[in-house]
C-alpha cells in the first residue's frame, strides 16, 4: 500500500499503527520466550492472541491483504490453544516461534513497502492449517472436559448477565469487529440479542466512519464474570460498556465502566454503581498518551536550556548580600530546586525498558544456530531496567555483534560439548542492571572461551603485535577488539572478515561507555558493557587545571585528597604513583594530557581525585582545585566543534564559559601515549571560536 498521496491523517494513522506493531511484536517475542521455556501460563497464551488479534486488526484497517491472512491463521491456532483443542507441546511452540518470526518480517515489509516472496510463510501457514485440522478431528468431549478444568472453582451455576455495549468510532477505525464478540459471548452461554438504532442519523447526515449502532446483550453462563470482561478487553478503551445482574438490580465489576448519558438515565443502577466503586478496589488502569519523539527531545532541550539559565542565576545571585535580596535569593533556590525536578521527571520521559532490545535477540539466536547447526537457548534477566531512548536505539547493533560471536566463537557443536562433559544445548545469558548511576549490561555464554595462544599467535601473524611481545591474560582478551583482527580459520557471512568487535567497542565509546572481557578457555567468557543511563545530564565535580575547567562525572569519583610527599613514587617510565591504603594507583597529571599551561605540577600542593572506570581501574587524576559539584546539561563537541580525544563532551557553566567533561576510562591511555608536538586539541579548542549552536543546541 503505497503512501505517496495519502491524506495526513491517514499517514499518521499508518505510522502510529506501525509503531504499535513494533510494541506488540516485542512482547508477542517476550511472552512466546516465556511459553518455551515453561515458566508461560494461560494468562501468557491470552497475551499472545492479543498481541497477533490487535496486528491482525490494524492490517485489515489499511489493506496489508497479505499480513491479515497469515495473522489470521495464526490467531486461529493460539485460539484452538487457549480453548486446549492444541497442546503447547515443544513442537507447536516452536512452530509460535516460526510464525512470529514470520510475522516480524511481513510487518516490516509491509512498513517499508517492499514485496516478499510469493510463497513466503507459505510452510508455516500450512503447518497451522495442519494443526487446527488435527485439533479439529479431535472429540467434543476433549475440549468440554479441559473448559471444566479452567473453570473457576467459586463459581456453581447459571446466572443472567445483561451486557450494555455501545462502540465508539475509534473501536471501528483500529478494524474491531462487534460480530467477532458476539461470537466470543456465545462461547459462554446462551445469548439473545437487542439492537439500539436510536442513535443512527438521516442519510445526509451519515458519517461512513462513525459508529451508531448499540447492542444489549443477554447472556446465560456459568462462567465467572471475568470472562465476560475477557471477551471486551481489546476494545474496553474504545466502547461503553455495563455489565449488570438483572435479578440483584446491581452492575457487576462497576470500575470498568464507562458511563454515558444513556447508561446514567438508569438511576437504580448508576446509584449503586457510585456506592459498589470504592469496595470493589479495584486499581485504576494506567493511562498514557503517545507523543511524538521530536517532541520529547525538543522538550529535554528547552529543560536543557532553561536548568544553564537557572545555574546562571544561582552564580549571580551567590554575589548578592543576603540580607538586603533575602526574596530574591529564596526564589533561586526554590527555582533551582524545580528546575531539577523538572528536568528528572522529563528525563524520565525518555526512560524506556532495555525490553525492546532484548525482545529481538531470541530470533538472532534462533536463525544462527540453525544455520550452524548448534543447540543454543538464550536466558535474559533485568528486562525492565529503564535506560535513555537514545541509548537503547544505539545498543541494538552492538549486542547483535556480541550474540553473533558467542554462537560463532564461544558455543562448540553438540557433539563437541558432550565430550568436553557439557550439555548439548548452550546457553547465552543477557542481562541488564543499573550500578551506580549506570546500566551494566552483561552477555555470557557457557562456550569453550577464549583460547589466548591462538589469539596471540594470530595477533602476531596480522603484525598487530610485535613477535615476542609478553602481554597480560586481559591484554591478550582486548586483542579482539582490534580492527580486522579475528581468530576464524575460514571466512563466511558470519564471521572471519574481522569487522565485528571492534565495531562493538566503537558503538559503545560513542554512547560514553566501556566494554570489558573475562573469560576462562574450556568454561565461556562474559562481555561486560557498562553504559551511562542518560546521554542528556551528568551530575558532576566541577575542577580546575590552570585556566581551564573541566567536569569529572560523580559517578566515577571515588575520594579526593592532598597527598604527601611520601606517598608519592617515580616509577621509570611511567610517571608517578600514588601510595593509598597498601595500594599504588598511577597519578595522571590533567595539564599534561592536555598540555593546559599555569597549572600546579606538584601533586602535593594540588588535588588528586581517585577515580575509577570499568576498563581502567582506579586512577589518581591530578587537579588545582575543586570548585563544587552541580549538575550539568551534556553538550555534543562532535555536534557543534569536533571529537577531542578523552573528552566525552561539554557543558555551559552558570558563568557562561564552556566546561569540557572528562572521558575518564580515555585518561590513562593519553598519559601513557607520547605527546605530540602540535598543539593539543584542548589547546585548539580553547583557541577556536566555539560554534554559536553548543549554547544552544545538544
Amino acid at each position: 500500500m503505497n503512501s505517496e498521496g495519502e491524506g495526513y491523517p491517514l499517514a499518521q494513522f499508518r505510522k502510529t499503527y506501525f509503531e504499535e506493531c513494533t510494541e506488540l511484536l516485542d512482547a508477542l517475542q517476550s511472552n512466546l520466550d516465556m511459553l518455551s521455556n515453561g515458566s508461560g501460563d494461560a494468562e501468557t497464551l491470552h497475551a499472545i492472541f492479543r498481541s497477533v488479534h490487535s496486528i491482525k486488526g490494524g492490517a485489515g484497517a489499511f489493506g496489508f491483504a497479505g499480513l491479515v491472512t497469515f495473522s489470521h491463521v495464526f490467531e486461529s491456532l493460539l485460539d484452538a490453544m487457549r480453548e486446549q483443542k492444541v497442546s503447547a507441546v515443544p513442537e507447536i511452540v516452536q512452530l509460535l516461534l516460526r510464525a512470529s518470526d514470520a510475522l516480524a518480517d511481513i510487518v516490516n515489509a509491509a512498513r517499508s513497502e517492499q514485496s516478499l516472496d510469493a510463497g513466503f510463510g507459505a510452510e508455516i501457514v500450512a503447518a497451522m492449517e495442519e494443526v487446527l485440522a488435527g485439533a479439529a478431528d479431535a472429540q467434543p468431549e476433549a475440549a468440554e472436559a479441559a473448559t471444566a478444568v479452567t473453570a473457576e472453582p467459586e463459581v456453581t451455576g447459571e446466572r443472567r448477565y445483561r451486557i450494555a455495549f455501545t462502540p465508539h468510532s475509534e473501536m471501528l477505525q483500529k478494524a474491531n469487529e462487534p460480530l467477532l464478540l458476539v461470537r466470543q459471548l456465545r462461547r459462554l452461554g446462551g445469548v439473545s440479542v437487542e439492537v439500539d438504532t436510536s442513535r443512527i442519523p438521516l442519510l445526509a447526515a451519515l458519517d461512513p466512519e462513525a459508529a451508531y449502532l448499540g447492542w444489549t446483550f443477554t447472556l446465560d453462563t456459568g462462567a465467572p464474570q471475568s470472562a465476560i470482561h475477557e471477551v471486551f478487553e481489546f476494545v474496553e478503551d474504545d466502547c461503553d460498556l455495563l455489565v449488570t445482574l438483572p435479578e440483584a438490580g446491581m452492575p457487576v465489576a462497576a470500575a470498568t465502566v464507562t458511563a454515558t448519558p444513556e447508561f446514567v438515565a438508569e438511576p437504580a443502577a448508576a446509584s449503586v454503581a457510585k456506592t459498589a466503586e470504592p469496595a470493589a478496589a479495584v486499581p485504576v488502569a494506567t493511562q498514557s498518551i503517545r507523543v511524538d519523539v521530536d517532541k520529547v527531545d525538543r522538550l529535554v532541550n528547552l529543560v536543557g536550556e532553561l536548568v544553564i539559565t537557572q545555574a546562571m542565576l544561582t552564580e549571580q545571585g551567590t554575589l548578592l548580600p543576603a540580607d538586603h535580596y533575602p526574596a530574591l535569593i529564596q526564589g533561586i533556590e526554590a527555582l533551582a530546586q524545580s528546575a531539577r525536578e523538572l528536568q528528572e521527571s522529563v528525563m524520565a520521559i525518555r526512560a524506556q525498558p532495555v525490553k525492546s532490545v532484548f525482545a529481538r535477540m531470541p530470533r538472532v539466536v534462533r536463525d544462527l544456530a540453525a544455520t550452524l547447526g548448534k543447540e543454543v537457548r538464550i536466558v535474559t534477566a533485568g528486562e525492565m531496567t529503564e535506560i535513555d531512548k537514545t541509548v537503547i536505539e544505539q545498543l541494538n547493533d552492538p549486542l547483535t555483534h556480541m550474540i553473533r560471536n558467542a554462537l560463532d566463537h564461544g558455543i562448540e557443536g553438540p557433539d563437541a560439548r558432550v565430550a568436553a562433559g557439557k550439555p548439548r544445548q548452550g546457553t547465552i545469558h543477557l542481562s541488564a542492571a543499573q550500578r551506580s548511576g549506570r546500566i551494566v549490561i552483561e552477555v555470557s555464554d557457557d562456550g569453550r572461551g577464549i583460547n589466548r595462544e591462538k589469539v596471540l599467535a594470530k595477533a602476531q601473524d596480522r603484525g598487530l603485535v610485535p613477535p615476542g611481545a609478553s602481554l597480560s591474560e586481559e591484554e591478550i582478551d582486548n586483542l579482539i577488539f582490534l580492527p580486522s583482527f579475528s581468530t576464524a580459520d575460514v571466512v563466511s557471512n558470519i564471521s572471519g572478515r574481522g569487522v565485528g568487535m571492534d565495531v562493538v567497542k566503537r558503538n559503545v565509546q560513542s554512547l560514553g561507555g566501556r566494554i570489558t572481557v573475562h573469560s576462562r578457555f574450556g568454561a565461556g567468557s562474559r562481555f561486560t558493557l557498562s553504559l551511562p543511563l542518560t546521554l542528556a545530564v551528568v551530575d558532576g565535580m566541577v575542577v580546575s587545571v590552570g585556566k581551564e575547567t573541566f567536569i569529572i562525572p560523580l559517578t566515577a569519583i571515588i575520594e579526593s585528597l592532598r597527598p604527601r610527599a611520601a606517598d608519592i613514587h617515580p616509577v621509570i617510565g611511567r610517571g608517578n604513583v600514588l601510595a593509598l591504603r597498601g595500594e599504588y594507583l598511577p597519578l595522571i597529571p590533567l595539564h599534561k594530557c592536555f598540555e593546559v599551561e599555569g597549572a600546579i605540577s606538584d601533586p602535593c600542593s594540588g588535588i588528586v581525585i581517585v577515580v575509577q572506570s570499568e576498563s581502567a581501574g582506579r586512577v589518581g587524576v591530578m587537579v588545582d582545585e575543586l570548585l563544587g559539584q552541580q549538575q550539568v546539561v551534556v553538550k555534543s563537541l562532535e555536534a557543534n566543534y569536533d571529537p577531542v580525544d578523552g573528552i566525552s563532551g561539554a557543558t555551559i557553566l552558570g558563568n557562561g564559559r564552556v566546561a569540557l567533561i572528562l572521558d575518564i576510562a580515555r585518561l590513562r591511555e593519553i598519559d601513557a601515549e607520547p605527546r605530540p608536538e602540535k598543539p593539543s586539541p584542548i589547546q585548539q579548542f580553547a583557541t577556536s571560536e566555539p560554534r554559536e549552536e553548543i549554547t544552544h543546541a545538544a
